[in-house]
């Protein structure tokens, strides 16, 4: 994996400028007083400061001090509306951003930021799973999925694959190109997230496999198709695996013994008590029927407090072969799919991100570029926790990410910063943190 690098926010800033410049341009003639740049990076701002009127008001910071932190901040020209702005992107597929995530990543690698998140044989974790991005009874265009009631009524949604790298004691996500779900040429089936989820494969394993990633998905990964899929395009991994849609493994492993069946049974202090871990897993087991059935490992394991009551149970297919020295840690990896809800799909739509706003849904591209948008603000804003320390202490020093978000709003319709680290060091000051830390 290689790429384009950058160590700051202003030099990524500065990169998806350029990447904004190079988006398609269908307008002729001499209606161009508006570039691209300026469209998209417009677009941009809102997202990445959480603010829907974040262009109006550095317009009203601009008619009075001649200079705005779009212009500061964001490197903006001059300043589109936000009607044009929808207008201009509506045609612009989301893929046209995806240099700007694989520059991040590339950014976190070669600093090394990756490696405290590589388990099981030194192997990075993603998650895959669908979330929807808009829903309405009325708003639609023909690159909706369309949910049909009892009722007779309509529920007409978008919806994507948000792949994530999580990892076991890590609190964050780090976002990848996502996968949208929409009409295919040639298909007359609707598109859903496991039809996603394989062209998600194809067209990212070159990027993302060298890394030596390990894929988690819940049970609707775990089928032979989908399974063999990702062997084929060189990753491993550990799908939630549920009796009821696999009864032919389930059967099949109930009937095993010991050695054949393998189990093992661990304490563990869970805050102030100690819960009992029980492992049972075999290796080369048939995913499904058939004599061509696809070879599998399994495992499940039941958590019980101290009282001797179940407070998790869960299996998986792992690829990996499984031991009494590597089940703990593989099951661990396995549970980390959850974290692609909790730090990524619930932190994008309740902590300030609003990814199930209609911004704008178009009749194209609109609603899906502007998620993609959405979601790489987030990535950048991860990129930030990593890299940029004043961001770090601020972020820490505050109670909420609502509050940093609304303290950034304050100050960047009032006043004007010259640059990124001018608005940080600002922030610093007020807070006396940092390098303005008060002596003791």
């Amino acid at each position: 994996m290689s790429g384009q690098t950058f160590n700051t926010w202003d030099a990524h800033a500065q990169y998806l400028g350029q990447v904004m410049d190079g988006l398609p341009d269908g307008r002729t003639g001499d209606n161009t007083s508006y570039a691209m740049k300026d469209i998209g990076l417009g677009a941009f701002s809102v997202f990445f400061t959480q603010s829907p009127s974040f262009l109006a008001h550095q317009k009203t910071m601009e008619q009075s001090k001649g200079q705005s932190n779009a212009q500061s901040l964001f490197h903006l020209d001059k300043i589109p509306s936000d009607n044009h702005i929808r207008d201009m992107l509506d045609p612009v597929p989301p893929q046209e951003l995806f240099a700007c995530y694989d520059a991040v990543l590339e950014s976190l690698r070669q600093a090394a930021h990756l490696e405290s998140w590589r388990v099981l044989q030194n192997n990075l974790l993603i998650a895959l799973d669908g979330t929807w991005y808009h829903s309405s009874g009325k708003i639609h265009c023909p690159n909706c999925s369309c949910l049909e009631h009892k009722s007779g009524d309509k529920t007409y949604y978008h919806s994507a694959v948000t792949p994530v790298i999580v990892a076991p004691g890590h609190d964050q996500a780090i976002p990848l190109r996502p996968e949208f779900v929409l009409p295919q040429d040639g298909h007359a089936k609707q598109d859903c997230e496991i039809a996603a989820g394989k062209r998600w494969l194809e067209k990212n394993a070159a990027q993302y496999a060298p890394l030596r990633a390990i894929l988690l998905g819940d049970d609707i990964y775990s089928r032979q198709p989908f399974c063999r899929r990702t062997l084929l395009h060189d990753f491993h991994f550990i799908f939630v695996c549920k009796p009821e849609s696999h009864t032919t493994l389930y059967n099949w492993v109930n009937l095993l013994q010991r050695p054949t069946l393998g189990m093992l049974k661990m304490r563990v202090k869970v805050r102030a008590h100690f819960h009992t871990y029980t492992y049972r897993y075999a290796n080369h087991v048939p995913l499904a029927e058939g004599e061509d059935a696809m070879k599998v490992n399994w495992v499940e394991v039941t958590v019980t407090d101290q009282e001797d009551q179940i407070v998790y149970r869960n299996g998986f297919v792992p690829d990996l072969k499984i031991t009494d020295q590597n089940v703990a840690a593989l099951v661990a990896a396995g549970r980390a799919r959850w974290k692609i809800e909790n730090e990524n799909n619930n932190t994008l739509k309740t902590k300030g991100y609003h990814l199930e706003h209609n911004f704008g849904h178009g009749k194209e591209h609109l609603s899906s570029l502007l998620a993609a948008m959405n979601i790489l603000a987030f990535l950048y804003h991860t990129f930030l926790s990593f890299t940029d320390e004043p961001y770090r202490l601020i972020r820490a020093a505050l109670p909420t990410r609502k509050t940093f978000f609304d303290d950034l709003r304050a100050l960047t319709r009032y006043m004007l910063f010259a640059n990124w680290d001018a608005l940080m060091d600002f922030m610093m000051q007020g807070l006396e943190i940092g390098s303005f830390a008060k002596p003791p």
